[in-house]
């Protein structure tokens, strides 16, 4: 017999190879097929296996439904609200902007502002996809459309974004660093957009794979800010 199940908090091909490890122990279970981007797995059994007893092998990270439930009924996630689920995210931008206003309080100019502001926002968000350098490129390809054809992209980009806050905060050739910013803001953005059009559940690695945050409406709210800026800051 042939069971479809969807799991929750996959982010990337380790999520796949761990998934079908555990649930492959079962000795009920013959063969498991994980879909990384639908967030389902397929499970071949010789015998019925209860949820619990799936659940129960998987690391606790994930969460595993029937696919008929999960369709007609709230996730886990959709349960809490986006304000909690995205809190990381504001709280995070809470603290740039703050930071950008203390530098610049003194002596107050608003172009000064806004180059602190992207400076420090691509140094902290290049810290979080730092912290796992090897999982941030498989969930980033999941919807960068340049990640997904060049795979080197999704390693190389956290340390683009970390020349291009240094570049900001050392107003080191900032013309520059505007149109490399709406280049690959850009990229990511239309990739952003054609997953919230599809109304796919992929995670958000904005954040690297430290924080787990759900591809919603603000992150391209986050993107489109960084981008209006930098276009604002070329015709300045």
């Amino acid at each position: 017999m042939t069971h479809t199940y969807t799991i929750l908090g996959i982010t990337c091909s380790g999520c796949k190879a761990s998934i079908e490890k555990a649930l492959s122990n079962l000795p009920q279970v013959t063969n498991v097929l994980v879909d990384v981007e639908r967030f389902e797995a397929t499970i071949d059994m010789s015998e019925h296996v209860t949820i619990e007893n799936l659940q129960r092998v998987l690391p606790k990270k994930y969460k595993i439904t029937a696919k008929n439930i999960f369709e007609n009924s709230n996730s886990i996630e959709s349960q809490q609200s986006d304000l909690k689920q995205l809190f990381p995210l504001f709280l995070i931008f809470g603290y740039i902007i703050i930071s950008s206003i203390l530098i610049n309080y003194k002596s107050w100019n608003f172009t000064s502002f806004m180059l602190d502001f992207m400076g420090l926002f691509y140094i902290v968000f290049s810290f979080f996809k730092l912290l796992d350098l090897k999982g941030f490129p498989e969930g980033f390809k999941m919807y960068d459309p340049l990640a997904k054809i060049i795979p080197l992209y999704g390693w190389v980009y956290p340390f683009i974004e970390v020349a291009l806050g240094l570049m900001f905060l050392m107003r080191f050739h900032i013309p520059i660093a505007l149109v490399v910013t709406l280049i690959v803001l850009g990229i990511t953005t239309i990739g952003v957009t054609k997953v919230l059009l599809d109304k796919k559940s992929i995670a958000c690695a904005c954040l690297g794979t430290a924080l787990k945050l759900p591809m919603t409406k603000a992150t391209f709210i986050e993107n489109s800010i960084m981008i209006v800026m930098a276009i604002i800051m070329l015709f300045k």
